[in-house]
């Protein structure tokens, strides 16, 4: 009985060193090029925004749409770990009717957890 929770444990203890290096494991090694700053429990870029654009029926798809433009370039970028746009600060976002659709636009600094 000791021997499965024991098992079990450093398993746990395995995947969680597993999926902490496999979250940094996919960075570019480009975001070295911009200054980065300490937010609460996050590192982040000092100055350097990501912008993003998109359209929708509704004003929700296009802020989706929004948020989903400016994830992939920064996923490109600087890799999956920086590319969590609810991580992201200084956030902006404005929104427009277009035609018979919707418009957004957003800008934010991209982040990553420590």
């Amino acid at each position: 009985m000791r021997k499965s929770f024991a098992a079990a444990g450093a398993a746990a203890f395995l995947f969680s060193i597993a999926s902490c290096a496999s979250a940094l494991a996919d960075e570019t090694g480009i975001a070295a090029i911009h200054a980065w700053v300490k937010v609460g429990s996050k590192t982040c870029f000092a100055d350097h925004f990501h912008y993003g654009s998109g359209r929708g029926p509704t004003q929700s798809h296009a802020r989706a749409a929004a948020v989903n433009a400016w994830i992939w370039p920064t996923d490109m970028e600087y890799g999956s770990s920086w590319a969590d746009y609810r991580l992201a600060v200084s956030k902006k976002m404005s929104c427009a009717r277009s035609g018979s659709g919707w418009t957004c636009d957003t800008e934010a600094r991209p982040c990553r957890r420590n």
